[in-house]
Formats: C-alpha cells, structure tokens, sequence
C-alpha cells in the first residue's frame, strides 16, 4: 500500500465511517498523519521538510498547570540553567508542584534561594492566583476555543502571546496555531521561502495562506522548527 492509498483510508476512515461510531473523530496520532498529508499537497517546500524529517513529535499532555508554572521560571534562561532551577523548585515542595494555593503560601524567600527571581515568583503567584479565582480555567482548557483560552493566559503576568501560543500546541495539541511571533519560525520561514527579510507577523500570515496550511498552522511551525536543526525544538 502506497502514501497516498494509506492515508486515502484513513481520510475515508475518519470522515465517513468513524464519525458514525466515534462522535469525537480520529485520534492525535491520525490527525497528525492528516496534517502531513495536507501540508505536503499544498506546499512543496514543507513536503521536502516533511521527507526530511519524518512524522511530527508534537505530544500534547494534561500537566497544564506545571506547564506554565515551569515555563515562566525558565523564561531568558538555557534549557540546562531552567532545568536545574526548576528542580531546586520542586525540592522546596518535596519533589511535586504546588499547588496554587501551596505557591501563594510559600515563603517568597525560599522560592528565591532556588535562583528565581522576585518578579518571576511575582509572575509565579500571579498564575496561581489567576487559577484560584476561575479566570484561568485549566479544568476546561481542552475544550475551550483557542481565543478564549489566549485571552485568559495573557492575562497572567509573565505570560505573553508567545508563551501563550507554545502552550496551546505542545500541551492542548492545537494544530490550528501560527505562532507569529516566534523567532524561529521567522527565520526558517526566511530561509526556507527565499524573503529577504525577516516576516513580519502578518506576513507570516499571507504566507500560510499562500500555501494552504490552515488548518494545520501548528505543524507547519513544527517542520519549520525542525529545519534550523536545533535540538530543542523537537
């Protein structure tokens, strides 16, 4: 069985015969394999990044909290730096994250001997609180719409669009995401797409457009990541 017959099935399988056992459609791993699909019919370039490197590791999971707990402490640092503070974090509540009301709790000082800063531990109990009261609704974020769950991360201190849009693809498996105001996204888009210059945000937008990558932006990005042959990008 070739590519193309492979996921003919599966196209035929998730839009005609899995909907009527499966209200809920395909699973990640299916989507994923659709996305690749899709992108490399509509756009060269992407389809020899997708060659090249082979099926998308994008891994959503439900640790949503530690996620954005964790990566507001690693904001401006090595991955290697934000590892060791982030463990020295977890020791001082016995090796778990706190919970948000073990966080505001805490002693600001004991947060700060682990190398945090005081605007970060700021940033820390500003997330905490923003989930205590409801604004932030983690409980439902996987079912929420990605604007509403934008709006409601942006605005925790010390969490931006950019940090925002991270979480919704690699922990709530948003496919649909562009991540404009990513760097490396514009870089690779630059190199990859021959511009001479770095892509402005909007421009960033009418390329995807160009080359049909809705409603796959998040795996577009990935490939995109994949090619400035950085480690942590996977």
């Amino acid at each position: 069985m070739d590519l193309v017959e492979k996921y003919f099935n599966v196209l035929l399988t998730t839009y005609v015969l899995l909907p009527l056992r499966y209200p809920l459609g395909m699973d990640f791993d299916e989507q994923l394999a659709l996305a690749q699909v899709h992108l490399s019919a509509n756009d060269a370039k992407l389809a020899e990044l997708i060659k090249k490197y082979g099926p998308c590791r994008i891994k959503p999971h439900d640790d949503h909290y530690g996620e954005l707990l964790s990566s507001i402490v690693s904001q401006q640092l090595s991955v290697k730096t934000a590892d060791t503070i982030w463990d020295r974090v977890l020791d001082v509540f016995k090796g778990k994250t706190p919970s948000p009301q073990q966080l505001t709790a805490a002693d600001a000082e004991a947060i700060r001997a682990c190398g945090v800063s005081y605007q970060k531990i700021s940033y820390m109990r500003d997330l905490a609180n923003h989930i205590i009261s409801g604004q932030l609704d983690l409980k439902h974020a996987s079912t929420l719409p990605n604007q509403e769950i934008l709006d409601q991360l942006v605005d925790v201190k010390g969490i931006g669009q950019w940090s925002a849009h991270m979480f919704l693809i690699f922990s709530l498996g948003r496919l649909d995401i562009l991540p404009v105001g990513d760097l490396g996204i514009k870089k690779a888009a630059m190199t990859a797409y021959g511009l001479k210059n770095l892509p402005k945000p909007e421009e960033l937008e009418k390329l995807s457009k160009k080359n049909g990558w809705k409603p796959y932006e998040s795996v577009a990005a990935w490939y995109l990541w994949q090619s400035l042959d950085n480690k942590d990008n996977a």
